[in-house]
Protein backbone atom coordinates (compact mmCIF):
# COMPACT_ATOMS: atom_id res chain seq x y z
CA UNK A 1 0.00 0.00 0.00
CA UNK A 2 1.28 3.46 -0.95
CA UNK A 3 1.37 6.02 1.85
CA UNK A 4 -0.12 9.37 0.76
CA UNK A 5 -0.72 12.31 3.10
CA UNK A 6 -2.80 15.40 2.32
CA UNK A 7 -2.50 18.60 4.35
CA UNK A 8 -3.49 22.22 3.90
CA UNK A 9 -2.46 25.67 5.06
CA UNK A 10 -4.16 29.06 4.97
CA UNK A 11 -3.04 32.66 5.25
CA UNK A 12 -5.35 35.60 4.49
CA UNK A 13 -7.11 34.48 1.28
CA UNK A 14 -4.37 32.07 0.13
CA UNK A 15 -5.01 28.33 0.40
CA UNK A 16 -2.28 25.71 -0.07
CA UNK A 17 -2.89 21.97 -0.43
CA UNK A 18 0.06 19.62 -0.03
CA UNK A 19 0.24 15.98 -1.11
CA UNK A 20 3.12 13.88 0.21
CA UNK A 21 4.19 10.46 -1.03
CA UNK A 22 7.33 8.35 -1.01
CA UNK A 23 9.85 9.47 -3.63
CA UNK A 24 13.20 11.19 -4.14
CA UNK A 25 12.78 14.27 -1.94
CA UNK A 26 11.41 16.65 -4.59
CA UNK A 27 9.27 19.63 -3.56
CA UNK A 28 7.09 21.29 -6.21
CA UNK A 29 4.80 24.28 -5.78
CA UNK A 30 2.23 24.63 -8.59
CA UNK A 31 4.40 22.17 -10.59
CA UNK A 32 7.49 24.42 -10.19
CA UNK A 33 10.49 23.06 -8.22
CA UNK A 34 11.13 24.91 -4.93
CA UNK A 35 14.68 25.77 -6.08
CA UNK A 36 13.35 28.11 -8.81
CA UNK A 37 9.99 29.13 -7.32
CA UNK A 38 9.39 32.86 -6.70
CA UNK A 39 11.97 35.18 -5.18
CA UNK A 40 14.72 34.26 -2.74
CA UNK A 41 12.74 35.71 0.19
CA UNK A 42 9.73 33.57 -0.71
CA UNK A 43 11.92 30.44 -1.05
CA UNK A 44 13.51 31.12 2.36
CA UNK A 45 10.08 31.53 3.96
CA UNK A 46 8.80 28.28 2.43
CA UNK A 47 11.94 26.27 3.30
CA UNK A 48 11.87 27.12 7.05
CA UNK A 49 10.22 23.80 8.06
CA UNK A 50 12.80 21.91 5.96
CA UNK A 51 15.74 23.81 7.49
CA UNK A 52 14.49 23.11 11.03
CA UNK A 53 14.19 19.35 10.30
CA UNK A 54 16.50 18.62 7.34
CA UNK A 55 16.19 14.80 7.44
CA UNK A 56 12.38 14.83 7.57
CA UNK A 57 11.81 15.22 3.80
CA UNK A 58 14.41 12.71 2.60
CA UNK A 59 12.64 10.17 0.40
CA UNK A 60 9.41 12.18 0.28
CA UNK A 61 7.97 13.90 -2.80
CA UNK A 62 5.80 16.92 -1.99
CA UNK A 63 3.37 18.44 -4.49
CA UNK A 64 1.78 21.69 -3.29
CA UNK A 65 -1.01 23.55 -5.09
CA UNK A 66 -1.59 27.12 -3.90
CA UNK A 67 -4.12 29.68 -5.03
CA UNK A 68 -5.57 33.01 -3.92
CA UNK A 69 -3.98 35.87 -2.02
CA UNK A 70 -0.66 37.55 -2.71
CA UNK A 71 2.93 36.38 -2.93
CA UNK A 72 3.74 36.30 0.79
CA UNK A 73 0.29 35.06 1.78
CA UNK A 74 0.79 32.12 -0.57
CA UNK A 75 4.31 31.52 0.79
CA UNK A 76 3.05 31.38 4.38
CA UNK A 77 0.16 29.09 3.41
CA UNK A 78 2.66 26.77 1.65
CA UNK A 79 5.00 26.65 4.66
CA UNK A 80 2.09 25.77 6.97
CA UNK A 81 0.93 22.98 4.63
CA UNK A 82 4.52 21.69 4.28
CA UNK A 83 5.20 21.73 8.04
CA UNK A 84 1.93 19.94 8.79
CA UNK A 85 2.73 17.35 6.13
CA UNK A 86 6.21 16.72 7.53
CA UNK A 87 4.77 16.32 11.03
CA UNK A 88 2.05 13.94 9.83
CA UNK A 89 4.48 11.92 7.66
CA UNK A 90 7.11 11.39 10.37
CA UNK A 91 4.69 11.11 13.32
CA UNK A 92 7.47 12.44 15.62
CA UNK A 93 6.41 14.57 18.64
CA UNK A 94 9.88 16.16 18.76
CA UNK A 95 9.25 17.83 15.36
CA UNK A 96 6.07 19.39 16.75
CA UNK A 97 7.99 20.80 19.72
CA UNK A 98 10.70 22.27 17.46
CA UNK A 99 8.15 23.86 15.10
CA UNK A 100 6.04 25.35 17.90
CA UNK A 101 9.14 26.72 19.66
CA UNK A 102 10.31 28.36 16.42
CA UNK A 103 7.02 29.77 15.11
CA UNK A 104 3.46 28.72 15.97
CA UNK A 105 2.14 29.63 12.49
CA UNK A 106 4.13 26.70 11.06
CA UNK A 107 1.40 24.40 12.38
CA UNK A 108 -1.53 26.76 13.09
CA UNK A 109 -3.25 28.81 10.37
CA UNK A 110 -2.96 32.57 10.82
CA UNK A 111 -6.65 33.52 10.81
CA UNK A 112 -6.16 37.29 10.48
CA UNK A 113 -8.02 38.81 7.53
CA UNK A 114 -8.14 42.26 5.96
CA UNK A 115 -10.83 44.38 7.59
CA UNK A 116 -13.65 45.35 5.24
CA UNK A 117 -13.99 48.91 3.92
CA UNK A 118 -16.80 50.93 5.52
CA UNK A 119 -18.95 53.69 4.01
CA UNK A 120 -18.08 57.40 4.58
CA UNK A 121 -14.35 56.76 4.29
CA UNK A 122 -11.41 55.60 2.17
CA UNK A 123 -10.80 52.37 4.05
CA UNK A 124 -11.74 50.30 7.08
CA UNK A 125 -11.19 53.04 9.70
CA UNK A 126 -10.31 56.30 7.89
CA UNK A 127 -13.21 58.73 7.46
CA UNK A 128 -13.65 61.63 5.04
CA UNK A 129 -12.88 65.05 6.57
CA UNK A 130 -15.86 66.92 7.99
CA UNK A 131 -16.29 70.70 7.80
CA UNK A 132 -18.64 72.61 10.09
CA UNK A 133 -18.52 75.88 8.09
Amino acid sequence: MVKIINTSGKRKTAIARATMKAGKGRIRINSVPLEIYGTELVRMKISEPILLMPNAVLGVDVAIDVQGGGVMGQAEAVRTALARGILKWSNDPQIKEVYLAYDRTLLVNDSRQKEAKKPHGRGARKKFQKSYR
